[in-house]
Protein backbone atom coordinates (compact mmCIF):
# COMPACT_ATOMS: atom_id res chain seq x y z
CA UNK A 1 0.00 0.00 0.00
CA UNK A 2 1.22 3.30 -0.36
CA UNK A 3 1.43 6.01 2.16
CA UNK A 4 0.83 9.36 1.03
CA UNK A 5 1.76 12.20 3.86
CA UNK A 6 -0.91 15.47 4.14
CA UNK A 7 0.66 18.31 4.96
CA UNK A 8 -2.40 19.74 6.99
CA UNK A 9 -3.25 16.63 9.14
CA UNK A 10 0.86 15.49 9.68
CA UNK A 11 -0.12 11.99 8.98
CA UNK A 12 0.97 9.33 6.64
CA UNK A 13 -2.13 8.10 5.35
CA UNK A 14 -3.36 4.82 2.78
CA UNK A 15 -3.17 6.42 -1.20
CA UNK A 16 -7.01 5.81 -0.34
CA UNK A 17 -7.96 8.68 1.13
CA UNK A 18 -6.41 10.97 -1.67
CA UNK A 19 -7.46 12.28 -5.39
CA UNK A 20 -4.98 13.15 -7.67
CA UNK A 21 -5.87 16.81 -8.95
CA UNK A 22 -3.52 18.04 -11.87
CA UNK A 23 0.17 19.31 -12.75
CA UNK A 24 0.58 21.83 -10.07
CA UNK A 25 2.34 25.17 -10.19
CA UNK A 26 0.72 25.90 -13.80
CA UNK A 27 0.81 29.51 -14.82
CA UNK A 28 -2.12 30.81 -15.23
CA UNK A 29 -2.90 33.57 -18.23
CA UNK A 30 -3.46 37.08 -16.47
CA UNK A 31 -6.23 38.12 -18.83
CA UNK A 32 -8.10 34.75 -20.02
CA UNK A 33 -10.03 37.36 -22.77
CA UNK A 34 -6.91 38.25 -24.39
CA UNK A 35 -5.04 35.18 -25.67
CA UNK A 36 -5.82 33.73 -28.78
CA UNK A 37 -7.77 29.79 -29.19
CA UNK A 38 -4.38 28.20 -29.43
CA UNK A 39 -2.62 29.77 -26.44
CA UNK A 40 -6.01 28.92 -24.92
CA UNK A 41 -6.06 25.09 -25.29
CA UNK A 42 -2.23 25.03 -24.50
CA UNK A 43 -3.26 26.45 -21.55
CA UNK A 44 -6.36 24.59 -20.53
CA UNK A 45 -5.87 20.96 -22.27
CA UNK A 46 -1.77 19.86 -22.30
CA UNK A 47 0.17 19.12 -19.61
CA UNK A 48 3.72 18.08 -18.69
CA UNK A 49 4.14 14.46 -19.28
CA UNK A 50 7.39 14.26 -17.99
CA UNK A 51 9.56 11.17 -16.67
CA UNK A 52 11.18 11.62 -12.92
CA UNK A 53 9.96 14.58 -10.74
CA UNK A 54 6.91 16.01 -11.15
CA UNK A 55 5.23 18.22 -8.82
CA UNK A 56 1.35 17.56 -8.75
CA UNK A 57 -1.93 18.70 -6.69
CA UNK A 58 -3.44 16.30 -4.47
CA UNK A 59 -6.61 16.36 -2.11
CA UNK A 60 -7.37 14.46 1.03
CA UNK A 61 -10.50 13.63 -0.13
CA UNK A 62 -11.65 11.18 2.49
CA UNK A 63 -9.74 13.07 5.15
CA UNK A 64 -9.05 16.56 5.70
CA UNK A 65 -10.81 17.71 1.90
CA UNK A 66 -7.70 20.31 1.97
CA UNK A 67 -5.88 19.94 -1.50
CA UNK A 68 -1.88 20.16 -0.87
CA UNK A 69 1.27 19.95 -3.52
CA UNK A 70 3.60 16.81 -3.75
CA UNK A 71 6.48 16.51 -5.47
CA UNK A 72 6.93 12.54 -6.83
CA UNK A 73 9.12 10.72 -8.62
CA UNK A 74 7.07 9.31 -11.77
CA UNK A 75 9.08 6.20 -12.69
CA UNK A 76 9.17 4.56 -9.17
CA UNK A 77 5.88 6.59 -7.64
CA UNK A 78 7.78 7.54 -4.51
CA UNK A 79 6.43 10.69 -3.06
CA UNK A 80 9.28 12.52 -2.50
CA UNK A 81 7.87 15.28 -0.17
CA UNK A 82 4.58 17.15 0.32
CA UNK A 83 3.59 20.88 1.25
CA UNK A 84 0.36 22.88 1.69
CA UNK A 85 -0.90 24.91 -1.40
CA UNK A 86 0.34 28.20 -1.70
CA UNK A 87 3.72 27.26 -0.63
CA UNK A 88 6.39 28.37 -3.18
CA UNK A 89 7.80 25.25 -5.39
CA UNK A 90 10.58 23.49 -4.09
CA UNK A 91 14.01 23.79 -6.31
CA UNK A 92 14.67 20.23 -7.78
CA UNK A 93 18.07 19.63 -5.65
CA UNK A 94 15.28 19.96 -2.74
CA UNK A 95 12.95 17.77 -3.59
CA UNK A 96 15.02 14.96 -4.77
CA UNK A 97 16.93 15.15 -1.43
CA UNK A 98 13.79 15.53 0.73
CA UNK A 99 13.42 12.20 3.06
CA UNK A 100 10.04 9.89 2.95
CA UNK A 101 7.15 12.45 5.20
CA UNK A 102 9.29 15.97 4.31
CA UNK A 103 7.36 18.94 4.84
CA UNK A 104 5.93 17.32 8.20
Amino acid sequence: MLLIHCPYCGEDRSELEFRWAGEAHIARPTNIADISDEAFAEYFFIRDNDKGLVFERWRHIHGCGRFFNAARDSVSDKFLMTYKAGEPKPDAETALSAEKGAGK
